[in-house]
């Protein structure tokens, strides 16, 4: 299963859906992350709190839809409200479109406790669904849209 989430930057939400899809998926799945108007740097606490995790980081950045032409995504997961409004490029072709709209942690305000808490509760959210892509992988690829509207309905 080819995954390409897309948000808007680029630098948290779908990063930390990359990261953690990849890691957790051994091999099921295959993520990407994407933004319509990357930032061209993924956020710092990203990096932090997925390491603090146990995650890999090395080889994350902020990148455009637009790198991704050539990557034919099964499923592409949008994790922001801002980019499940935007018209994907026409070169998605089939993929089935999903959208998860996740809190951004990176604008939680608050003490350094609680920015920290923002993050790990996305993460573990983040956790919980890849873990439910993985079983949906295994299905029939027909079986794909009624299990991934029953996700995206959490």
């Amino acid at each position: 299963m080819k995954i390409l989430y897309i948000c808007t930057h680029n630098r948290c939400r779908s990063i930390l859906s990359e990261a953690i899809s990849n890691a957790l998926s051994k091999g099921i799945i295959i993520a990407k992350s994407a933004g319509s108007h990357p930032s061209g740097n993924v956020h710092p606490l990203s990096l932090k709190y997925l390491e603090e995790a146990g995650i890999v980081t090395s080889g994350l950045k902020s990148q455009s839809w637009n790198d991704f032409k050539d990557f034919e995504p099964d499923i592409v997961i949008t994790v922001c409200d801002s980019a499940a409004g935007e018209v994907c490029p026409v070169w998605f072709g089939n993929a089935l479109k999903v959208h998860w709209g996740l809190d951004d942690p990176s604008k939680r305000m608050g003490t350094e406790a609680e920015i920290a808490e923002a993050f790990r509760a996305t993460i573990a959210i983040i956790s919980d669904r890849v873990e439910k892509l993985c079983a949906i992988a295994e299905l029939d690829k027909k079986q794909w849209p009624a299990a991934l509207a029953k996700l995206s309905a959490h």
